[in-house]
């Protein structure tokens, strides 16, 4: 942490990435972060290898206009933080960003809570038992010497309430720096809305279809209960990567099941899986067996199939396995 904080102390020219289709945690944490070097003086970008344009649920943590497109990075830059992304690859279309700023010489320091992260920077700061990785992006900003500014600790807050799942897995240590970021005049009510309880009115017949087709394995995980479901690109067609995630969040409600997965087609037999666990599984392994990775509570990865009912047979054989939790 504290080599971390003098290199970014040090740093005039910052550039930070979160992972491809960045959550409240990654863009939060990115902000958050290249909000207070902003304010030090440095020069500071934020992309993400897609999308270009945040989507309106995201769009107003963004309040200095930090946020460039990912074509307007260049192609090496002195100083690259990645936040919240347990593997290069996860970047999308700035993974090459990386390489290119490590053989010209600049340092890339990843920034994540991801167990399985690969260290692929210079330098890391890895905190598996961290919510959040705005947790890690405080301690940073503490170890700087810089207390938060309301725009600063409202991305702060955005990453550790949608994370925590509206604190439902956060320690008591989260609690309090929820409590420590709430001092800043933040409108918690109106963020967490904003974040996890609006949605564009046409998402509702999304829903419907995707829910209609959700099936029940009560005898699959060990025996503790599988629900899945498909989400088809014509399901999500003009809508943001946030509304097609947030489908497995309303799966998962379902009581017989401890597994929710949740596959989202990307293209031509091209398959995004979300997976969440109650906290009997760990989805992260099944995850990890397939490709991907994760927390042990909520995974995913990324596979090609011919049809969905390939990847849900893939999915079955991988939680047959798992450790308890």
């Amino acid at each position: 942490m504290r080599r971390a904080a003098s290199l970014l102390a040090n740093a005039s020219d910052v550039t930070l990435f979160g992972h491809v289709d960045p959550d409240a945690d990654a863009l939060g944490s990115a902000l958050a972060l290249g909000t207070a070097l902003h304010h030090r003086g440095a020069a500071v970008r934020v992309s993400f290898g897609r999308p270009d344009v945040l989507s309106d649920s995201l769009s107003g943590l963004d309040a200095n206009g930090l946020v460039v497109p990912s074509h307007r990075v260049p192609a090496s830059v002195p100083l690259l933080v990645v936040l919240d992304t347990g593997d290069a690859h996860r970047l999308g279309g700035l993974e090459d960003r990386v390489a290119a700023t490590i053989q010209a010489g600049g340092d890339v320091l990843v920034v994540d809570h991801h167990v399985a992260n690969t260290r692929f920077g210079t330098q890391h700061v890895i905190d598996p038992s961290a919510e959040a990785t705005v947790l890690l992006v405080l301690r940073l900003l503490d170890e700087l010497g810089i207390e938060p500014d309301r725009s600063i600790a409202r991305c702060l807050y955005a990453g550790l309430v949608t994370d925590t799942r509206s604190f439902r897995h956060a320690s008591a240590s989260a609690h309090r720096v929820a409590a420590r970021l709430l001092g800043h005049d933040i409108d918690a009510e109106e963020l967490v809305r904003s974040l996890m309880d609006t949605h564009p009115f046409r998402w509702m017949a999304a829903l419907s279809d995707v829910l209609h087709r959700a099936e029940l394995d009560p005898d699959a995980a060990r025996g503790f209960g599988l629900a899945h479901t498909t989400v088809r690109l014509c399901d999500v067609d003009g809508m943001s990567a946030h509304e097609a995630d947030s489908v497995v969040e309303v799966l998962r409600t379902a009581g017989e099941a401890e597994v929710t997965a949740v596959l989202k087609e990307l293209g031509e037999q091209r398959w995004s899986v979300s997976l969440r666990s109650e906290g009997r599984l760990d989805v992260g392994a099944a995850a990890r067996a397939l490709g991907g990775g994760g927390h042990d509570k909520a995974s995913g990865f990324t596979t090609e199939a011919a049809t969905s009912a390939d990847v849900v047979a893939a999915l079955r054989a991988a939680l047959t396995d798992v450790p308890t939790l």
